[in-house]
């Protein structure tokens, strides 16, 4: 095997960090009634952490994660530039509907072990 093909699909410890933040907010959300639509959605222009279905509503959910709330937090990393990335990514996903169904943006930070669930977080 060569070195290119031994780096290629390893991840960063910042990737593996993330991945565990997905993880932990996904188990977080199945377990208060949400269910797995599609895991990161990537689009030009923008990606989608989790979209999951919430009765009716289709959720887009921004799943943020920080070793500690010290510097502003997870919640605060979401910056209007990666809000408005995550509106594209979810305007690119729902052209597959023919009739939209209603949707909104959640946002999950993680603190340490601290959760947060912020749902309606960004506006569209």
């Amino acid at each position: 095997m060569s070195l290119l093909n031994g780096l290629i699909g390893r991840r960063t410890g910042r990737q593996e960090i993330g991945q565990a933040g997905e993880d932990r907010a996904l188990g977080y959300l199945e377990a208060k009634g949400l269910r797995l639509v599609q895991r990161n959605f990537r689009c030009k222009g923008g990606e989608i952490d989790l979209v999951m279905q919430d009765g009716d509503a289709l959720v887009f959910v921004e799943v943020r994660k920080r070793a500690s709330g010290s510097h502003g937090g997870a919640a605060s990393s979401v910056t209007p530039r990666k809000q408005a990335r995550l509106i594209l990514a979810a305007q690119v996903f729902l052209q597959r509907h023919r009739e939209p169904p209603p949707c909104r943006f959640d946002v999950v930070a993680i603190d340490g072990d601290r959760l947060q669930w912020l749902r309606n977080a960004i506006e569209a």
